[in-house]
């Protein structure tokens, strides 16, 4: 039996966009090729609310990730951490030789405004990476805040992780001053693992070119030197299978509306945050809670692995909690095309399932 997924990645991916990963390929070169790249780029752009150019990875989001603070750490990268995701993002640089301090928040706890300024006023670092949305803790930091104090820092590089919230929360890369904002295809977009997309600001791509060693599958500038010369052409061959779905899904996307779309995926964010305080309790503070999940602590000491298994049982999956919080916690996904029917059926079952 198919268990629906209430997990944060992969989600429930519809029929008809499952449909379009088997469309017959096309030669990887050809000018067919192009225009669907550059389809794809024009319709992320509207999405990401940017005019830089867009580069598609096939990669999970932490290649993306790791391309980034390997190509454009000039100095010493400032890696902000709210959980699992930031912390990976710190081994990432210094597996890869990169100088980097990882400045960690307390478990629950947003990125602040002032801890981004207090590291950025040391002259130390030429690049950030900030989390906008962390999964094993639930927290959305507070990027229009931190967009205030990077103005300040003209010549550092912003990276953010918007794997799991891109297409699901209002991200203006542009007026935030974002410079790589990369996502993947498995969470708010609705679509099966396995690519990844960012965008990459001029400012990037200025940064990279005095890097002298930015690997190579994942180095960004020859990514973006590819598409900017070759119309939308890539070194390696991409992954065309989703790139037939994602130019399918982001069609759907525009179609509901990114107002609409950002709207719904708030308004199931509400009744899982009440459903959570009303019957449990929510793990991060309220005011940085994520609108695509909702983590919640584990209060009444249930046995979340034994709940998961029941639930499975009526065809439904939620996510235990991650690293040190399995159990202490467990996490409910309302991303992608989650409707709120299917919300309030899954918190009616787990409310008969832990009576």
């Amino acid at each position: 039996m198919h268990k629906k997924l209430f997990i944060p990645g992969p989600v429930e991916v519809r029929d008809d966009v499952l449909e379009k990963m088997a469309s017959p390929m096309i030669g990887h070169r050809t000018k067919d090729a192009s225009a669907l790249q550059r389809g794809i780029a024009q319709k992320l752009q509207k999405l990401m609310y940017t005019k830089n150019t867009i580069l598609l990875s096939t990669s999970s989001g932490s290649g993306l990730m790791e391309g980034a603070v390997r190509s454009c750490t000039g100095k010493r990268a400032a890696i902000f951490s709210v959980g699992a995701f930031g912390d990976r993002w710190y081994k990432m640089a210094v597996s890869n030789g990169v100088p980097a301090d990882l400045i960690s928040s307390e478990q629950g706890r947003p990125t602040t405004p002032e801890m981004v300024d207090q590291a950025l006023s040391t002259g130390k670092y030429d690049l950030i990476t900030i989390t906008h949305n962390e999964t094993s803790t639930g927290i959305m930091n507070p990027a229009e805040e931190i967009a205030e104090v990077m103005k300040k820092y003209p010549e550092v590089i912003w990276c953010m992780d918007a794997v799991s919230s891109m297409g699901g929360a209002k991200i203006e890369v542009d007026s935030l001053g974002v410079d790589i904002c990369i996502t993947s295809t498995q969470k708010c977009l609705g679509l099966p693992p396995g690519m990844a997309m960012c965008s990459f600001s001029d400012k990037a791509v200025a940064a990279a070119a005095k890097v002298p060693f930015r690997g190579a599958y994942l180095d960004l500038l020859e990514l973006y030197n590819y598409v900017i010369k070759k119309d939308h052409q890539y070194p390696s061959t991409p992954s065309l299978s989703h790139m037939f779905a994602l130019d399918y899904q982001l069609d759907r996307i525009l179609e509901e509306g990114l107002e609409n779309r950002f709207a719904r995926h708030l308004e199931m964010a509400k009744v899982v945050r009440a459903w959570a305080k009303e019957n449990f309790e929510l793990f991060p503070e309220e005011k940085y809670a994520s609108v695509t999940l909702t983590t919640v602590k584990n209060t009444k000491g249930i046995s979340v692995s034994e709940l998961n298994k029941k639930l499975g049982e009526n065809g439904y999956m939620i996510s235990n909690g991650y690293g040190n919080l399995k159990e202490v916690t467990f996490r409910i996904a309302h991303m992608a095309d989650a409707t709120m029917e299917e919300i309030r059926t899954l918190l009616g079952l787990i409310d008969r399932l832990t009576v």
